[in-house]
């Protein structure tokens, strides 16, 4: 008992980083590593207390990650969406209406250009609201959560997070309220929040964000039922947030690929394989991937989530990449990499 409690204990006070390629990142993925080794040594799966209710107090989301992930400066973040956006500009747009993208959430200095090539599709007249679904990366959860803040900060503007459509999420029973503390250790929700508020500058939009847990499979295809409604709505735009292959020792994964020259060939490999399956929109075949490459695919969860809200959609939906990256070109096993990639998701006759 004493080990539980122990556990528990530091696994609700410590803060660790997972599966992202971020400034200043060392310190706390030794904290991972940390939380790992205790897990396989009491041969333990902790569940995380429930969080919040709906009659949470309301509070404002600080951009706790400004300054070390990307800058807190609004007028040079501002100049910086800009030309992100501005260089991506040349992509080929999809002739049908963009509904989602997915895009990375590590630091800027390595995915804010991949990120942009996605963000460069949407067209801010046609939305009212935006969801975005991340991974949780610090909190051990079964279940699906909210922020219920009342502002979103960024260094360039505030945003809102949309009430209603929060309170009836927080209605079916099976969401969670976040507290402030788990909105604001999560990265992978607030890295996009600079891009929101840049495409949708000067124009009414409210958030609904989403903590996606470590959902069964039956669990994805639940959660995805619940969202499907909200797909059908041509005012609302999803943003499904991951990175792509965490390669290296630090990561606990290095495959190695006897069939490419090169590891990083090897890693695009890996990547690309999962890309097919979720252009596909193929849930079932993504997740017997996940489960023969073990592919640190952070997003995974809220990917296969949206797959599934697809699916129990009546809209048609094709999904296309248009962008994907390495953080460092992996040639010796000394060498770590993050991948990254970016997808337009248009609603139209699906070929």
């Amino acid at each position: 008992m004493l080990g539980v409690r122990f556990l528990h204990v530091f696994l609700t006070r410590k803060k660790g980083l997972a599966w992202s390629h971020s400034l200043g990142a060392r310190k706390s993925e030794k904290k991972e590593a940390i939380l790992s080794a205790l897990r396989r040594t009491l041969n333990l799966q902790v569940e995380m207390p429930r969080f919040g209710d709906q009659d949470s107090k309301p509070y404002r989301r600080r951009a706790s990650h400004a300054g070390t992930w990307y800058s807190d400066s609004g007028p040079l973040l501002g100049q910086q969406l800009t030309d992100w956006l501005g260089a991506s500009a040349h992509t080929t747009k999809p002739g049908s209406a963009v509904r989602a993208i997915i895009a990375p959430h590590a630091g800027f200095s390595y995915s804010a250009q991949t990120a942009a090539s996605a963000y460069a599709h949407m067209d801010p007249s046609k939305l009212a609201r935006v969801f975005v679904l991340g991974p949780s990366h610090h909190v051990h959860m079964r279940r699906c959560a909210v922020s219920t803040a009342s502002r979103l900060e960024t260094p360039i503007g505030d945003l809102a997070i949309d009430q209603d459509v929060t309170r009836q999420l927080l209605a079916t029973g099976d969401f969670d309220a976040m507290t402030a503390r788990m909105d604001e250790d999560e990265h992978s929700i607030e890295m996009h929040l600079p891009f929101i508020k840049k495409v949708m500058e000067g124009r009414p939009c409210t958030v609904v964000a989403i903590m996606i847990g470590a959902l069964s499979a039956e669990l994805e295809e639940h959660y995805g039922r619940i969202l499907a409604p909200y797909l059908e709505d041509l005012t609302n735009f999803f943003i499904i947030s991951t990175d792509f292959c965490h390669w290296g020792s630090r990561f606990r994964y290095q495959p190695l690929g006897a069939a490419h020259s090169a590891i990083h060939e090897h890693i695009s490999w890996l990547d690309h394989e999962g890309m097919k399956l979720i252009q596909s929109q193929d849930a079932v075949g993504f997740h017997r991937y996940l489960a023969e490459h073990g592919n640190t695919i952070c997003g995974r969860h809220p990917i296969a989530t949206f797959i599934n809200a697809i699916e129990a959609s009546t809209v048609c939906i094709c999904v296309t990449w248009v962008e994907y990256a390495q953080s460092t070109k992996v040639v010796s096993p000394q060498d770590s990499s993050v991948s990254y990639a970016s997808a337009v998701l248009t609603q139209n006759k699906c070929s």
